[in-house]
């Protein structure tokens, strides 16, 4: 069961005097596979994880928000409620805060004023979705201190909206919503045009392992919105309102009204969208080895048609793959560019594997290495 982190309720303690009136935990994520997909109204198979962010609440009176975040060395940032909101320039994390205070502004609700201290446990740039943790937790917290009681599915589109309209990074829905609604012992398959989410069983003998590269990645510098924008060029000139509704004859028979790029994009889109589905059956059949199998050829996707993996961690991908064998498989999760690469494999291969793996950081460490478990949607502590 998750504890409040320690230095979080001292540092507010400290900063705000007293205790908080609620604390708020929101998870990261790892997604077995489904990379891109999200934002073209297609499937994902994630999974909410024990690594999270944790938000510190008391309610003001005076329509101030201040934040303080004790992993920055306690840096601070505070905004009223009652004029524009902008970016903060010197503190950019805060803009994920002050971007969840704009858009439940925007969208009517009654956002209090707050004290709010933030913590966490995701390794930075691991691309295990930090920011969707941290705007799903103060959705949450400021939610509860409203007394709004905003469904999870809510709470996950307005975090959406804050990464997309103010932060900048115009991402899809699969972060928010595995780390606002996950379930305990099981990945949902999501499909990101209704929102349905299907509760998948983790096979009890699976173990599911997250290696950090050591690359740090960062995605609102572009890389991410040329993507996107290379998809939606690609499915305009399919004359279809978004990749999910395309398929490879389509393509093929486009592919004189769309540059390379863009057909290439477009091809990684639809055949992941297929190989999501092909290994939600793999997975619901326990069946590792065509499991693995997909996320090896989901790798080779991202890195030839859609081209956001790296040197490094190709090479971390083909190392796992080899000491795992056929019973399970590898590959780069996340938004690309660095980051964490997720495995599957026996429970009972996993401590040799982990063991084995002789991969150095760029820096020249040993990753950081996590076995984790499919962990339960954010929520009050």
């Amino acid at each position: 069961m998750t504890t409040i982190l320690p230095h979080l309720a001292a540092s507010f303690a400290e900063r705000f005097g007293g205790g908080p009136d609620c604390v708020v935990r929101a998870p990261g994520r790892v997604n077995l596979i489904g990379e891109h997909t999200d934002y073209n109204d297609g499937f994902v198979l994630p999974a909410a994880i024990s690594v999270e962010t944790q938000v510190a609440a008391r309610r003001r009176d005076d329509g101030m928000i201040r934040v303080m975040a004790t992993d920055f060395a306690g840096a601070e940032s505070q905004f009223a409620l009652d004029a524009p909101i902008t970016p903060d320039p010197v503190q950019p994390w805060a803009d994920y805060v002050r971007g969840m205070a704009a858009v439940m502004l925007a969208a009517g609700y009654a956002v209090p004023g707050a004290d709010l201290a933030v913590a966490g446990t995701i390794p930075r740039g691991s691309g295990l979705s930090s920011s969707a943790s941290l705007s799903v937790a103060v959705g949450t917290a400021l939610s509860a201190l409203g007394g709004l009681d905003l469904a999870p599915a809510t709470i996950a589109r307005l975090a959406q909206a804050a990464e997309g309209d103010f932060v900048g990074m115009k991402c899809g829905i699969m972060d928010q919503l595995i780390s606002a609604s996950g379930i305990a012992g099981h990945v949902l398959l999501i499909d990101c045009r209704s929102l349905d989410c299907t509760p998948v069983p983790v096979p009890p003998d699976m173990a599911i392992m997250i290696v950090h590269s050591g690359v740090t990645r960062g995605l609102v510098d572009g890389h991410y919105n040329a993507r996107r924008r290379s998809c939606e060029m690609a499915a305009a000139a399919l004359g279809v309102a978004a990749l999910r509704d395309a398929d490879l004859a389509m393509l093929d028979a486009a592919r004189a009204q769309m540059d390379a790029t863009s057909f290439a994009r477009a091809r990684h889109v639809i055949t992941e969208n297929a190989r999501t589905l092909a290994a939600t059956s793999a997975l619901t059949d326990g069946d590792l080895g065509t499991l693995g199998a997909l996320m090896a050829a989901s790798h080779v996707s991202m890195r030839d048609d859609f081209a956001i993996t790296t040197p490094a961690i190709d090479a971390l991908v083909a190392e796992l793959q080899a000491l795992i064998g056929p019973q399970g498989g590898a590959r780069m999760t996340g938004g690309g560019f660095g980051g964490a690469v997720v495995a599957v494999m026996p429970v009972a291969r996993a401590a040799a594997v982990a063991a084995d793996l002789t991969y150095r950081t760029p820096a020249g460490d040993s990753p950081d290495i996590l076995i984790e478990q499919a962990c339960a949607g954010a929520g009050l502590l």
